[in-house]
């Protein structure tokens, strides 16, 4: 094999860099350095080279070359050798400096190697550099950068030079006049000031110790005397930011006395730079490390300069924050860092400096002065407190950072100072900020606080401070506890509790003793009953504030011993399990919650059983309600905490005390507080009924309703709308009265002193009291009803009442639905009728209902009160009609609300109650209606319902047959059945139960049938399944045996089915109507199918399940399916249409009436029980639906369809696939899957062919895999499948000729059409199609008769000549401009030939080959591929006669192949392969035959250049005649339109030049005697 040198790969890949394509420029330097790891000094020695013998070479491309250098360097800089080394630093210091201008990428290039040699070879590189740095002469300004970069790369190889260089840099810093070179000065100063830092700092690690900080001083502080007083003046701003950054390492380094001498002017003059800069961080920067030198020096000048740097620092601190800015964030952190400097040294001056600054008014001024006090607190501890406590009303920012500088104050003792509790108090305030309820105004310079930001901070500090901070516990035990009760911190509550939770838990761990509160010695502290009254109430809503009421009662639970020192163990018992149901274990509602807060205060009253104390705790109750008028929540549970209270209190007179005051105090106005005082009262009520009736008389008979001055004179200044909310809370008062009171105790109390006060004020408008009237009755009349007492109780104003409650109901507007008050009425009234009604049931219906039971349907927004006022009025129906539930008492509900009364009717409850036949028969016109709403009810879930379901149609019946004129004591045997049935109904069987409703149902009269039809359809719907099904069986068996009288109402059931469909999803429903689909087809099987397919397209899924619904009885199903091919095939597929847009095109729109019969195929067949009718059809539905499928490829939906597709996209819905062709498929593979042939539907799937049929272009391919799959899978099918797609050979439509072409031509491809005896009639059928107009019905053909050599390769020599003249003719069709005939052609022909006999190919050779050699340069790689592979294998035919003419055909053709080896097409390439594997034993040269065998393996890649080099030296070795023929045919690809083989044509010329000839030895250029290079124009 060839050797290439790693310095030849280097020198040809660096020739390439003049490539302008940056992605090859990248990939020549990756190889290079990819190179460089093998072998770095043969690269590197080679770059060298290469840049030096290309001198003219643009520095673009040396960019390249020297950035490879540089990887390679950086990456093997230990393994390099010296000479290598001082070469690349030789080369790279003549490449940075060749150019006296700055060209930036080369120059830096350069010197980058330079600085990866420096990590190494220090002393050489700077001995090459330092001949370039001469005293008096300005040095390239890339060595200056140099020289910086070396001394941060190599900090202890570079400082030792730096003094040198130093002292012949300083002289040059005068002659620089250029802005660039002073940068780079000031670059340099820079990095040799950081470089020389760090190398003192690391004295131990250095390689000379002995170094010290003055070695340089001197000559730092001459060049900072340029750059501050001359270069620092400058206007050019890069140039002063360049000087800036250098100042401040450089000011380390100066010495203390010159660096104290210039403070003075040196402070200001870097101060000064801050208006000239908008961008302050470099200054900050620098200023930072000036005073940090100061201070290092111990400097006395730095006090004279004090205030200009605070005053200059101080308003940056101030100005917020840009995230936009990349550099703020970092100068904000460079001023805090100049504070904390000036603080080690002056922090009395910067305390003073700014304690004043806290008075501004100005928001920024204040927050900034504060984060600096945050971290610069000073070490003696001042009382601040004073001066913070004034920004408690400032803004939040100032807020939050007054919360900051408090935390940090905690955690350096001032909090335990005097004044410590004020901050605590702040704290605590931010804790109980109020929520953003508004959006805030955005300024550009606002922030994005918010108060709840601030809480959140605030209760995080206040949690950090209560739980880390060492001694706090007796700052903040037990004083936090003064918070608790007051109600402004109420938003301060959740993390108050958490806090004196910790706090208290370690004071347990401690002892008793410091845990017990000294309640006398902390004389602000809450009493324990103040302590417990306002956590208990804040409890009440436990959700709120973060979860305050778990943490309120457990801080009540940690505070037991001292709230009452006999609490712990109930506590202990039931406060954790109250906490559970907040944690999410057991959730209660809001109701319940408060019920079981209520039972804990009765049980805590309880054991505490003081009544001193009792009393204490009630009367402290009552004064915290005033507090909270803002919280109506809150204050409506205090009353009935107050209530509870009262009731567990022994003392009377305290009793009346309290409830005096309560109604003395109330605020009327509110509903939530009348709520409230009246719940108090009747929480009192339950020990004390007497003391509250009595206060409640009192109350009526006072002056407040009559404005004077009497017993309750706090009420003689009040207006007429509080005297109509103070009866209201009267009347609610009676009312929660009755209703907690003691049964038998309040009966008798009910009319006498309750009602007697209440009827007063039932003459009102205001709807508030109208209200409270109907709640209190209401609570009346169920305490009425629940009273063990109540059938004893004669109530004598019941009918006052209702007729009271029913005036309200009619006083409401019909059309509107704004108050509660006629739901509210219509629940008293369902009290009030029982247990017995004093108005007929139905005299109430009829006279006072039936505009009730027309509710305003739209109600927008009160959804819930609609619903609430419906359920009312379903129970006061049952409250009525439980009284008179009898056929009449049924038949007014129809009269009087027609359907409205269905819901209330088709409910069990009223079914239940029918227990007796009517006393007077009359006749039931609608009894269809009435069987078809009970008689599902006997197969009820529950066996209650199933038991009076079967009595409600044993009734009816009876009232049938009396209608009939039998006599009431008559009785039938079918009907008496049914109490018979009744004993098995607890465990019924259901054939039984469906049966005796089908029994029932047989019953009715003929006129009914369809009404009692068309109300059994309404049953499927029922909620229950059981009678849902019991409707369905009734539905089919009445059809089954009545169904064929039904012809002209076979379109309303349809639709009714359809209808019901969609309002049930229920399977069993599903099924039910699919078999009364069944039945009404066996029937009536046309009407079914056109009103089936008179459905709205798509298909919805209910349709689908209806015509699934025929596919289950194989008789049947063949019918329906014969009847829908029929409307497939009588009509023609799609119609054309010109369209105004397209111009002369015509689009195609498909045909309504056969598209829908295609659905319906679909649907049928996609049931697995239509696979017996479909396989007894099986060639007819493949036949028509692949012809359907042809004939719909690019056919568009009817007009109406598409708008309809259109809506369906813009509702965001998922239509079903409506393309004609998609459904056509569809339908075809549900066929074949139903037909038995589902490996065919998987093989066509797998290889994608179905999405292929759908396409305009691949139809042919996917029927191609259809065929395919069917001679495989489905071999005996096929015989009459061919014979009835002959005839379509012939159609007028060309995607029918075509896709029977199609599919003729594949089976071809298969042994299975010699086997049926198909092969010479599909043959010639593929023959007589090669005048066909359509070109893709040409191809198809020659690919058929192609495929004969793979299915019946037999058969091809017998038929050699027909199909070779064929495929002749095929690759001279003149009507085939785009040569797929041909290509077809080509293909098929090499497949023929290893069958064909000799005799037959030889007379054609010479003409084929001449005729296939255009193909090889074709711009379609198929027509190259074809080609050229026949091209191989019509060598095997030119031994004999023909050899000598084949083998100029050869040679012709060599180059093509050679080059082509290089084409962009993986299977050209593999084509050229086997081409000149075979033309190699027909070329007469040994060693090219055997290269051709042993290098052109397709499975293997080809070293093209080597396997050229070879290949050339044989050629002209064995045929030097041919070096004209050859380079000639290699100048013509000099223009190829392929890059690589453009480039492979030169290098083959190379090759050839490079060729030694015969009898001539190896030479650079061999041609002939007259010179190869003049020749052929290679010479200089």
């Amino acid at each position: 094999m060839l050797c290439v040198s790693f310095s030849e790969l280097a020198v040809t890949l660096m020739d390439a860099t003049t490539d302008k394509d940056p992605l090859v420029q990248e990939q020549i330097y990756n190889a290079l350095c990819y190179l460089g790891e093998s072998e770095p000094e043969e690269i590197l020695n080679s770059c060298d080279e290469y840049l030096r013998q290309h001198d003219k070479l643009a520095y673009p491309h040396r960019i390249v070359i020297l950035k490879a250098m540089e990887a390679v360097v950086k990456n093997n800089i230990a393994y390099l050798d010296k000479s290598t080394a001082k070469i690349v630093i030789f080369l790279a210091s003549n490449e940075m400096t060749k150019s006296k201008e700055i060209i930036c990428d080369w120059q830096q290039a350069a010197s980058n190697v330079l600085v990866a040699a420096g990590t190494r070879f220090i002393n050489k590189v700077m001995e090459e550099v330092l001949t370039k740095f001469q005293p008096g002469i300005l040095p390239h300004y890339f060595i200056m950068q140099t020289f910086a970069n070396l001394s941060v790369s190599n900090v202890f190889g570079m400082v030792p030079f730096l003094n040198s260089i130093l002292g012949t840099m300083l002289p040059m810093l005068g002659m620089a006049k250029q802005d660039n070179m002073k940068s780079v000065f000031c670059y340099a100063l820079q990095h040799f000031s950081e470089s020389i830092q760090e190398y003192l700092a690391n004295l131990d690690k250095a390689p000379d110790p002995t170094v010290r900080k003055d070695t340089f001083s001197n000559e730092i502080f001459n060049a900072y005397d340029v750059l501050f007083h001359i270069w620092l003046q400058s206007r050019e701003a890069k140039l002063r930011l360049a000087v800036v950054k250098a100042l401040g390492p450089m000011s380390h380094l100066m010495p203390s006395e010159k660096l104290e001498e210039q403070l003075p002017k040196l402070v200001p003059g870097i101060l000064a730079l801050y208006k000239k800069h908008a961008e302050a961080f470099y200054v900050t920067k620098s200023l930072c490390q000036i005073l940090e030198a100061s201070v290092n020096v111990g400097s006395r000048t730095l006090d004279t300069q004090l205030d200009a740097l605070l005053n200059t620092l101080h308003p940056q601190i101030c100005a917020p924050v840009e995230s936009s800015v990349p550099l703020s964030l970092k100068n904000h952190n460079e001023v805090l860092r100049c504070f904390t400097v000036l603080a080690c040294t002056f922090p009395d001056r910067l305390l003073g400096f700014l304690l004043p600054k806290l008075e501004n008014h100005n928001e920024r001024i204040r927050v900034g002065t504060l984060i600096i006090m945050r971290d610069q607190l000073p070490p003696t501890r001042l009382p601040l407190w004073s001066l913070l406590l004034s920004l408690c009303s400032a803004s939040l920012q100032v807020r939050r950072a007054v919360v900051q500088v408090i935390s940090a104050m905690a955690h350096h003792g001032y909090l335990e100072q005097a004044g410590g509790e004020v901050m605590i108090e702040y704290i605590v305030h931010q804790c109980s900020l109020p929520p953003d309820t508004q959006p805030r105004k955005q300024t550009p310079e606002a922030d994005d606080l918010t108060s709840d930001s601030v809480q959140n901070i605030s209760i995080n500090t206040l949690f950090l401070i209560s739980t880390t901070v060492d001694r706090m516990d007796e700052v903040l035990w037990p004083y936090l506890l003064e918070f608790v009760t007051p109600i402004q911190f109420t938003g301060a509550l959740t993390p108050l509790c958490r806090s004196l939770m910790h706090l208290a838990t370690k004071k347990q761990e401690e002892g008793e003793n410091a845990f017990l509160i000294h309640y006398d010695t902390h004389a602000n502290l809450p009493s324990p009953c103040a302590l417990m009254a306002r956590l208990l109430t804040v409890s009440s809503q436990p959700y709120l504030g973060d979860g305050r009421g778990a943490a309120a009662l457990r801080l009540l639970n940690v505070l037991h011993l001292n709230i009452h020192p006999k609490l712990g163990r109930l506590w202990k018992k039931k406060i954790p399990h109250l906490v559970e149901h907040l944690e999410g274990k057991k959730s209660l509602s809001p109701k319940e919650w408060e019920d079981e807060l209520l039972l804990l205060l009765r049980e805590t009253l309880t054991a505490i059983s003081d009544s001193a104390w009792i009393c204490q705790f009630s009367t402290e109750m009552c004064k915290q309600l005033n507090s909270y008028n803002g919280f109506p929540s809150e204050k409506n549970f205090l009353y009935k905490c107050i209530g509870t209270a009262l009731g567990v209190c022994s003392n009377k007179d305290v009793v009346q005390k309290q409830l005096q005051e309560l109604l003395e105090t109330a605020r009327y106005q509110e509903e939530e507080e009348r709520e409230g005082l009246a719940s108090s009262f009747g929480i009192c009520a339950i020990n004390h009924l007497d003391e509250t009736l009595a206060k409640l008389e009192d109350f009526v008979k006072s002056d407040v309703f009559k404005k004077s001055v009497g017993l309750f004179s706090i009420f003689k200044d009040r207006s007429d709308n509080e005297a109509e909310k103070i009866k209201s809370t009267l009347i609610l008062c009676y009312g929660y009265v009755a209703r907690y009171a003691p049964k038998e105790l309040v009966l008798s109390r009910i009319e006498a002193d309750i009602l007697r006060n209440i009827f007063h004020y039932f003459n009102t408008r205001d709807l508030t009291l109208k209200l409270c009237l109907i709640r209190s009755i209401c609570m009346i009349s169920q305490a009425i009803c629940n009273s063990a007492q109540s059938d004893a109780f004669v109530f004598s104003r019941k009918a006052e009442l209702l007729a009271q409650m029913m005036e309200f109901i009619k006083t409401e507007p019909l059309d509107l639905l704004r108050t509660p008050v006629r739901q509210r009425a219509m629940i008293s009234c369902t009290y009030l009728v029982y247990p017995f009604p004093v108005l007929p049931p139905r005299e109430i219906m009829r006279n006072h209902l039936p505009r009730q039971l027309e509710l305003p349907l739209h109600v927008s927004g009160m959804k819930p009160l609609y619903h609430d006022t419906v359920s009312a009025l379903k129970d006061l129906l049952k409250s009525l009609l439980q009284k008179e539930l009898t056929p009449h008492g049924l038949q007014s509900m129809f009269e009087v609300s027609g359907t409205r009364a269905m819901p209330f009717i088709n409910t069990r409850v009223f079914v239940s109650s029918l227990s007796s036949p009517a006393q007077t028969v009359v006749p039931f016109y609608n009894l269809g209606v009435l069987v078809a709403l009970f008689s599902p009810r006997c197969s009820d879930s529950l066996a209650s319902i199933r038991l009076r379901a079967v009595d409600c149609a044993y009734y009816l019946l009876y009232i049938q047959l009396c209608y009939e004129g039998f006599a009431h004591d008559y009785r039938d045997e079918m009907v008496e059945r049914l109490k018979d049935l009744k004993k098995g109904l607890e465990d019924p069987d259901f054939t039984i139960l469906f049966n005796t409703c089908y029994n029932i149902a047989m019953r009715l009269p003929p006129d009914q049938l369809m009404s009692l039809l068309l109300m059994m359809f309404e049953g499927l719907a029922d909620p229950d399944q059981n009678c849902s099904r019991a409707a369905a069986v009734m539905i089919n068996a009445l059809l089954k045996e009545r169904g064929g009288v039904l012809l002209d109402k076979v379109p309303v059931i349809v639709a009714l089915i359809h209808s019901k469909l969609q309002e049930v999803d229920e399977e069993h429903v599903r099924k039910a109507a699919q078999q009364t689909v069944y039945i009404l087809a066996s029937q009536h099987k046309t009407a079914v199918v056109s009103s089936l397919l008179g459905s709205s397209l798509p298909f919805d899924s209910h349709t689908c399940a209806m015509w699934k619904a025929l596919a289950t009885e194989p008789t049947l199903t063949s019918q329906i399916l014969e009847l829908l091919l029929d409307k497939v095939n009588r009509d023609v597929p799609y119609k054309e249409n010109k369209s105004f847009l397209s111009g002369s095109t015509c689009e195609r729109i498909a045909t309504p009436l056969p598209f829908a019969a295609t659905c319906a195929l679909h649907e049928i067949m996609s049931a697995p029980e239509s696979g017996a009718a479909v396989l007894g059809l099986y060639p007819h539905l493949f036949v028509a639906l692949l012809l359907r499928v042809s004939c719909t490829v690019g056919v568009q939906l009817p007009k109406n369809l598409q708008s309809k597709e259109r809506k369906s996209a813009s509702r965001s819905q998922v239509p079903r696939n409506l393309d004609p062709c998609s459904c056509a498929v569809e339908a075809l593979r549900a066929m074949l899957t139903q037909g038995g042939s589902d490996e065919v539907v998987k093989s066509v799937g797998s290889a994608g062919g179905w999405e292929l049929m759908k396409s305009s272009d691949q139809h042919h391919d996917g029927i191609a895999l259809l065929a395919s799959a069917m001679a495989k899978h489905a071999g005996p099918k096929l015989p009459l499948i061919v014979k009835n797609l002959f005839p379509m050979l012939n159609s007028v439509y060309d995607r029918q000729r075509i896709t029977t072409t199609a599919f003729f031509a594949e089976l071809l491809n298969s042994s299975v059409v010699s086997d049926l005896i198909l092969l010479e009639s599909m043959m010639d059928n593929m023959t007589g199609r090669q005048k066909d107009p359509c070109t893709l019905v040409r191809m198809l053909a020659l690919r058929g008769l192609g495929n004969i050599s793979s299915g019946s390769p037999d058969k091809v020599r017998k038929h050699g000549a027909q199909l070779l003249a064929s495929m002749v003719n095929g690759m001279d069709d003149k009507d085939d401009p785009n040569n797929l005939v041909a290509l077809e052609a080509m293909s098929s022909l090499s497949k023929l030939l290893d069958h064909v006999e000799e005799r037959d190919i030889r007379s054609m050779l010479l003409h084929i080959a001449i005729r296939i050699r255009p193909f090889f340069d074709n711009e379609n790689h198929e027509l190259r591929t074809s080609s050229i592979v026949l091209f191989g294998n019509l060598t095997k035919f030119s031994a004999g006669n023909c050899e000598d003419v084949f083998f100029e055909q050869i040679l012709n053709g060599l180059v093509t192949l050679l080059l082509h080896l290089q084409d962009p097409k993986p299977e050209v390439i593999k084509a050229c392969k086997f081409a000149l594997r075979m033309c190699g034993p027909n070329m007469g040269c040994e060693g090219l035959c055997d290269m051709f065998l042993n290098h052109l393996h397709e499975d293997r890649s080809l070293h093209y250049g080597e396997f050229m080099n070879h290949v050339c030296k044989h050629l002209m070795q064995n045929y030097p005649e041919m070096l004209n023929r050859l380079i000639s045919t290699n100048l013509f690809y000099f223009k190829s339109n392929w890059i690589d083989i453009r480039a492979a044509a030169p290098m083959f010329i190379g090759k050839i030049a490079l060729a030694p000839f015969p009898h001539r030895p190896y030479s650079r250029w061999l041609g002939p005697a007259e010179g190869f290079e003049s020749h052929w124009g290679l010479g200089a």
